[in-house]
């Protein structure tokens, strides 16, 4: 095992495993602060901090900073999709909360909440939500798993 290493759980092990072992420095990507972001990257940044108001920039944003082209394309889709539009923001973040869950992001499920909760969702909308997400992964599973056939009147 590499000296500072740490084991990793394996899944198929069903426990952990040194040919799981990782570097302390390799474990994970570290986030690009914005003093040490290149020109491409701090303009997306200020674009974020202006859109959004704020003094900083969240975690994902500094994450994805190590990739200026997918920080960039990321940022302007992100912004054209929440746009407001046919649906308006508080029903797109619920979406994105919506999707977060079923997905198991708990980056997302955090950051989603909070834009839901300042674009007006009480925690009645969240109570309602939670219940329409549970059923739908629920009935969603059972249809899977049954594997029932679609019905002629929603083809």
């Amino acid at each position: 095992m590499v000296e500072g290493a740490r084991l990793q759980f394996s899944p198929i092990l069903g426990k952990t495993d040194p040919s799981f072992a990782r570097e302390k420095d390799m474990s994970k990507p570290q986030p690009i602060e914005y003093t040490k972001a290149g020109s491409k990257v701090r303009a997306v940044f200020d674009d974020i901090k202006r859109s959004r108001r704020v003094e900083d920039v969240n975690n994902f944003w500094k994450y994805l900073a190590r990739d200026p082209v997918l920080l960039k394309r990321t940022w302007q889709s992100l912004k054209e999709v929440m746009a407001p539009g046919a649906l308006d923001v508080l029903t797109k973040e619920m979406l994105y909360l919506a999707v977060s869950i079923s997905n198991g992001c708990p980056y997302c499920i955090a950051s989603h909440t909070a834009a839901a909760r300042k674009a007006g969702m009480t925690e009645a909308m969240f109570g309602e939500l939670m219940g329409v997400v549970g059923m739908a992964n629920e009935t969603n599973r059972l249809a899977n798993g049954f594997r029932v056939p679609i019905d002629a009147a929603f083809e």
